[in-house]
């Protein structure tokens, strides 16, 4: 977005208010104001004073606040003014909420989160962060059409769909190397990958951008709003940027791992290291960072899907972070409260799929056949979203087994009377049968004799 007001520049502001020498000690004297919500110039201008103070009064106070509680952080603007946070009461709070929220137990609530019911959260979450991220950088995809191409493991028919491919293949990359140090070269690889076959410029993918280059910038319809680096600190930036990342707990100063996350994130999409790519590798850096510091719950949540539905607002805490001297609270606070939502999305998700469990299985019970612990989960599945049409190799990459044992399990399913085959030979694709919730009811309800 385009910041309407930029803040004011805080020497030229303490000069103009200190021209009253005893106004200004009787504002720096003065007990703290509540600075709760972390507001921007560009939003605190629109909003009344507290009583006595004008707006840029108020601003000042708040700006000395902030400066006595900034931690600053082993990075820097294009100024070479380091960035810097407040660990403000709000970030300690979400910081720690997610903390604990991170480390949960989300495989408790019987077959609905089992091995099997795991592996299909995560797949879940994956499809979905991958066909989001994709989708804020300009695939055009339907969800719909993405989900089935890398549920069946078709190849993708357009440059939308092999960017969510090409995502999706890069977050399974970054789950299973979690462990592993965030690199330079890794950096470079992973880029390749997001990036392969979508760009222009095919030797763009997988190297930074060159001093020789046109340097990328960051454009809102015709309004510049960042010029990243100069290309010829790139190299080094991103030394020092994956150091930082690479931090652990007891590095000083102290930086709650989810904040330590979120800077990474910022920090991508602030130097701009690409030609094209730049904000799939930051959501990416961010995934795997959050993994890589022991929050493994954030392999089934899909940030990017809050963050598509108010755009504005992620650009907003860029902007301002950038325009206020470099001030990443505004873009920590957001990234939080985002990551705190999606853990309330996969909560109440949970418990859909723990009452539609609940009703497979009680539908179920006492019916004259018997189903596995997968085979029910596939009926859960195909009953909660609607599905239309399913294979053995989407079976086999959706739970993880092999092409003979998923066939198995479809083959059960139609012999029991809850799908159907159609008519295509290669590959066999079977159908859930009309009214396939009540021949559900119908399999637990005890025959008369």
């Amino acid at each position: 977005m385009v910041l309407r007001s930029p803040a004011p520049d805080l020497e030229e502001l303490q000069h103009k208010l200190g021209s009253d020498s005893r106004r200004f000690v009787e504002l720096i004297m003065s007990p703290p104001l509540d600075d709760s919500r972390y507001w921007h110039w560009d939003q605190l201008r629109h909003r009344s004073p507290p009583e006595g103070l004008t707006h840029e009064e108020w601003w000042l106070k708040l700006k000395l606040q902030r400066s006595a509680q900034r931690r600053e952080v082993p990075l820097e603007a294009k100024d070479g003014r380091p960035f810097f946070f407040v660990m403000s009461d709000e970030v300690l709070q979400l910081s720690e909420e997610i903390a604990r929220r991170a480390g949960g137990n989300v495989l408790g609530g019987g077959n609905a989160l089992t091995s099997a019911g795991r592996d299909g959260f995560i797949v879940r979450s994956l499809v979905e962060e991958s066909i989001t991220s994709s989708q804020l950088e300009g695939a055009s995809t339907s969800r719909r059409a993405a989900v089935e191409m890398i549920d069946t493991g078709r190849e993708p028919v357009d440059v939308s769909e092999l960017m969510i491919l090409n995502n999706y293949l890069a977050m399974k990359q970054v789950s299973a190397r979690s462990d592993d140090p965030l690199t330079p070269d890794w950096v470079l690889e992973l880029h390749a990958d997001l990036t392969a076959g979508t760009l222009e410029d095919p030797g763009q993918a997988g190297r930074l951008e060159r001093p020789e280059e046109e340097r990328v910038r960051v454009w809102h319809g015709e309004h510049l709003v960042h010029t990243p680096p100069p290309a010829g600190q790139l190299p080094e930036r991103l030394v020092r940027l994956c150091a930082f990342a690479n931090g652990a707990v007891s590095s000083a100063p102290y930086i709650p791992p989810v904040v330590r996350a979120t800077i990474t994130h910022f920090m991508f999409g602030y130097d701009h290291y690409f030609a094209d790519g730049n904000g799939r590798t930051a959501r990416l850096a961010f995934y795997w960072s959050m993994l890589h510091n022991g929050y493994w719950l954030a392999e089934y949540l899909a940030i990017s899907k809050i963050l598509k539905e108010a755009p504005g607002q992620y650009g907003d805490s860029y902007e301002y972070s950038e325009d206020d001297d470099g001030d990443l609270t505004y873009f920590i606070l957001h990234q939080l409260r985002v990551i705190v939502r999606a853990l309330d999305e996969l909560d109440a998700y949970i418990e859909m799929r723990r009452s539609e469990a609940d009703r497979v299985r009680g539908a179920l019970r006492g019916a004259s056949v018997d189903f596995n612990a997968r085979q029910t989960s596939v009926i859960e599945w195909l009953s909660r979203e609607g599905v239309v049409a399913v294979t053995a190799n989407e079976i086999s990459r959706r739970y993880g087994v092999t092409l003979p044992t998923a066939r198995a399990d479809l083959m059960r399913l139609e012999d029991v009377g809850l799908l159907e085959r159609g008519s295509s030979k290669k590959p066999i694709v079977w159908k859930p049968v009309a009214g396939l919730s009540k021949r559900i009811a119908d399999l637990g309800t005890p025959k008369e004799n």
